[in-house]
């Protein structure tokens, strides 16, 4: 048989083009999964759209006043626009301190300086507060506020409790004073009393007032346990200053001593009041007179030494 015959013979031309089919089917099957892929992506792209355009805060989300639809229980319209003005309400009582954390952070990174400034385009904004004011309209006080309450404002957020500037300014002062949590302490020493719908700036600046000059508060207890102090305090059941003063070597030792504690028993960590309670409880403990007996004669020891 001569090579055009081999070429074009019935067999040679029938696995010619089963070759081609096989090769055109592979290629359909490939087409067909890259658009069933695309398909799947468009689906995925379109979801994520859909679902931050529904979390998306603005005044377009918030339904425009209209009459009520009639008395007692509301229609699933009125349910529906309730639901949107009470997220946007909750927003106001978080913007506040996104806000000023935002402030906090363009400040600190100083991520204003390369800004032409809007009314002397020919240099760039000097401070934080020149910024805040020419381009945001924030004043040089507010910005100030804004900035040192976002912290403590967050925090409360977190604990479930819902404040705003007027509120946490009045705290501030004691977290500048003490400690964050110190000034965490006093919201929750306030909110424990009257109840957390009931707390006014008012009544936690008449708190803060109450706070005596000499207080001494442990930086690293939490703000559960300081507001038991601060309470006590104030109700004159505990001093205002502990003496003699613990000092800050016996305190460092006590905290090693804790975290021994906490890996023996498997925990993250045990505060310095959890260790105090029970060494509070084994000195009163008349059936087992071991710490007692420690103590008095480290105390007798010191006696001798005077």
């Amino acid at each position: 048989m001569s090579k055009w015959e081999d070429a074009t013979g019935w067999d040679t031309v029938g696995a010619a083009g089963s070759g081609k089919a096989a090769v055109r089917l592979a290629r359909n099957e490939q087409t067909s999964e890259e658009e069933r892929a695309a398909a799947r992506a468009a689906q995925v792209e379109k979801a994520v759209a859909e679902a931050v355009e529904a979390v998306r805060p603005g005044l377009d989300k918030i339904p425009d006043p209209v009459e009520p639809s009639g008395e007692g229980a509301l229609t699933d319209e009125e349910t529906e626009r309730f639901r949107l003005c009470n997220d946007g309400i909750d927003l106001a009582n978080t913007a506040w301190f996104m806000q000023g954390k935002s402030l906090d952070t363009v400040a600190v990174g100083r991520l204003f300086r390369a800004t032409p400034h809007r009314l002397e385009p020919e240099r760039p904004y000097a401070t934080i507060e020149e910024w805040a004011e020419v381009e945001k309209g924030i004043s040089n006080s507010q910005c100030s506020k804004l900035r040192a309450a976002w912290e403590l404002g967050e925090v409360l957020a977190a604990r479930g409790y819902t404040s705003n500037p007027g509120q946490v300014r009045e705290i501030v002062p004691v977290r500048n004073a003490f400690n964050l949590n110190a000034a965490i302490a006093v919201y929750v020493l306030v909110a424990d009393s009257v109840g957390a719908d009931q707390v006014t700036a008012a009544r936690l600046r008449d708190t803060v007032k109450l706070l005596p000059g000499d207080l001494q508060l442990d930086e690293e207890d939490d703000p559960d346990a300081l507001a038991k102090v601060i309470q006590g305090v104030l109700l004159g059941e505990l001093p205002a200053a502990p003496a003699p003063a613990i000092p800050k070597a016996v305190t460092q030792a006590v905290d090693r001593r804790a975290v021994d504690l906490a890996n023996v028993l498997d925990r993250s960590r045990i505060p310095r009041s959890e260790v105090q309670l029970y060494l509070l409880q084994a000195f009163a403990d008349t059936d087992d007179p071991t710490v007692y007996n420690a103590v008095l004669e480290r105390m007798k020891q010191a006696d001798k030494q005077k």
